[in-house]
């Protein structure tokens, strides 16, 4: 089984080479869900030492003041025995580093370039990983220093900005904190255990660590701290002696150094029933399997976040679509796919699976009717009128029986008025069928990722129905003007006839025709136009269906279809152009989502073998 250590370092690398970690999220990155030890202490607490110690190599920027300013992420990777020892950072792949002095200079030299060439500190962190047969697997995170007072050319905002950036990382429920605190100065002043304590109260994720034992004061000695009757935590203190200045100025190497350090605890009275659990060495270890345990114990938690996580990246990249297609037969079929996505969901609202269709139903039944409605027949077939058109229609001779020539003038003059609503009912399911259009494009994610292609199929289904549209207006026209040039005889057959009604021939032409007679005549016209009128309404939407609507159904994008395959390579990559924006942001969620499967696979792998 891969150490878990191992393992958890190699995701939180790949975390960050993917910028996944700290970002602002409503769940937490994989990376905070990871466990990691944070070395929190104040300034000149030794913790830098510390950390050197744990790693066995000079590797750190020393100095008075603010010496770390950035945080420091430490991965250490047991490498076989014999095997070369190197280094690498993260903002530098693929160059190993095997001089650790050029090491601490790179660290200076990043510092530098993220906050200048001054005492100012940064939250971007720096990553180092360094692989040696001498270490253990372990994460530790270095922190600035906890200070009280800003020195020159440090805001005074600094002590607050320190502090935040440390809580930052200890408050999350994963971390460790590692407490650094100097035995040569009281524990209720230090620094790391004040703010451990606010953070975590019971003790349960913090471990402390008692540096510079060495340089108590004669006849004083830290047993009781190391012990925890001093300040009790729920893990063993551990005390380590340190390289003095004057060591680390004479080169004294590590292994040396940790001798000297064993011959102390096992030579020193005071020490020496705790021997066995101090110093540098034992500290690695400790650390090493106390994470590997809280990992352990952490895994059903962070096998969720990652369900949960590729979950919302597969969801998020179905959203935004799948890459372009290169050849032109790709970029073809991927147009022609999308747009029978935009085609289908069109029909939907037409056949009622979406909404909107039932506005065109309501032109129908209740618009074309109350437009008919509306019509003023009766100014057509006022007294005046009528004796008007019926007297002219005589001409220089009047009528024997029924003046026919009046009725088809007056039935003329009033059906022509139904042209109006006819096209005032083309004109508003053609409105519709628009407004459906642009409804559906919206509705079609496939378009959102192609805003040329978006904006052709639009123009195209919108010229498709002004087509279809003037074809209705011909054949809905048609139906009126059929109607006034073609009158229904039996209707006027099965009218009661009365000769008597003709009136004298002999008298004058004003007073030919009587008022009785003159209202016979409107009404018997009223009531045939009455006739065409409800026949009309039944024949008009049968009509703008037949050249709209069912048209739309059928051939919508027939036209652009047939434009799209003469096209060459060049047009269909400009139809397929897409936002940078969101180009980028599916790399981006790809490999992500290529990490958080990797990551599965491996912890599902280690929970399986436990």
């Amino acid at each position: 089984m891969e150490n878990l250590i191992s393992l958890v370092n190699k995701i939180q690398r790949a975390c960050t080479a993917l910028g996944d970690h700290g970002e602002a999220s409503a769940l937490p990155t994989l990376w905070d869900s990871l466990p990691a030890i944070a070395v929190v202490g104040g300034q000149s607490s030794g913790k830098s030492s510390v950390l050197e110690s744990i790693v066995g190599k000079d590797f750190l920027p020393r100095g008075s003041g603010i010496v770390t300013r950035r945080p420091l992420v430490l991965q250490l990777h047991k490498s076989d025995e014999g095997s070369r020892e190197y280094a690498e950072f993260l903002h530098l792949p693929r160059k190993r580093f095997t001089d650790f002095a050029a090491v601490r200079k790179e660290i200076q030299d990043e510092t530098d370039r993220e906050t200048g060439r001054s005492k100012q500190i940064s939250t971007v962190p720096i990553h180092l990983s360094i692989y040696s047969p001498s270490v253990v697997n372990l994460t530790l995170i270095d922190l600035p220093g906890l200070t009280k007072v800003a020195v020159e050319g440090q805001p005074d905002s600094i002590v607050l900005d320190i502090e935040n950036m440390v809580r930052s990382y200890i408050e999350k429920p994963n971390c460790i904190i590692l407490a650094i605190s100097p035995a040569n100065q009281d524990l209720a002043t230090s620094d790391a255990i004040k703010i451990s304590r606010e953070v975590d109260p019971t003790g349960e994720r913090t471990l402390g660590v008692l540096t510079k034992i060495d340089l108590m004061d004669k006849g004083t000695d830290a047993v009781d701290i190391l012990e925890g009757k001093a300040y009790r935590l729920k893990f063993p203190w551990v005390g380590v002696v340190n390289r003095s200045q004057a060591d680390i100025n004479k080169n004294v190497d590590m292994i040396a150094a940790r001798r000297r350090e064993r011959e102390y605890f096992a030579t020193t009275p005071e020490y020496k029933h705790l021997a066995h659990r101090m110093g540098s060495e034992h500290l690695a270890k400790m650390l090493s399997k106390h994470l590997e345990t809280v990992i352990k114990s952490r895994i059903p938690g962070i096998q969720s976040l990652i369900n949960k996580t590729i979950a919302e990246l597969e969801s998020e990249l179905s959203r935004l679509g799948k890459p372009i297609a290169a050849d032109a037969g790709g970029k073809l079929y991927t147009i022609m796919e999308i747009c029978r996505l935009f085609d289908q969901i069109y029909k939907e609202h037409l056949d009622g699976v979406r909404p909107g269709g039932d506005k065109i139903y309501n032109v129908f039944d209740n618009q074309l009717p109350a437009a008919l409605k509306r019509l003023q027949f009766d100014k057509q077939l006022s007294m005046e009128n009528i004796r008007k058109l019926i007297t002219e229609a005589d001409g220089y001779q009047p009528h024997l029986i029924a003046p026919e020539q009046g009725y088809r003038r007056l039935i003329e003059s009033s059906v022509i008025t139904i042209r109006g609503p006819a096209e005032a009912s083309v004109d508003a399911v053609h409105a519709l069928l628009k407004d459906l259009v642009h409804r559906s494009i919206s509705e079609t994610l496939e378009l959102k990722q192609y805003p040329a292609l978006r904006v052709e199929v639009g123009n195209a289904a919108v010229e498709s129905l002004d087509r279809m549209k003037e074809e209705s207006r011909k054949a809905t026209l048609k139906l009126v003007d059929m109607e006034c040039s073609y009158l229904t005889v039996d209707f006027f057959r099965k009218l009661p006839q009365d000769v008597d009604k003709g009136g004298n021939p002999t008298h004058s032409i004003f007073d030919r025709y009587n008022d009785a007679y003159l209202r016979r005549i409107g009404s018997t016209v009223l009531s045939y136009v009455n006739m065409v009128c409800a026949s009309l309404r039944n024949s008009i939407p049968k009509s703008i269906v037949y050249c709209q609507v069912r048209e739309a159904k059928r051939s919508l994008l027939d036209h652009f279809f047939t434009e799209l395959g003469r096209m060459d390579q060049k047009y269909l990559s400009s139809l397929l152009n897409e936002d940078p924006a969101v180009m980028e942001r599916r790399s981006g969620l790809a490999k992500r989502l290529e990490l958080y499967r990797s990551a599965q696979a491996e912890i599902d792998a280690v929970a399986w073998s436990k």
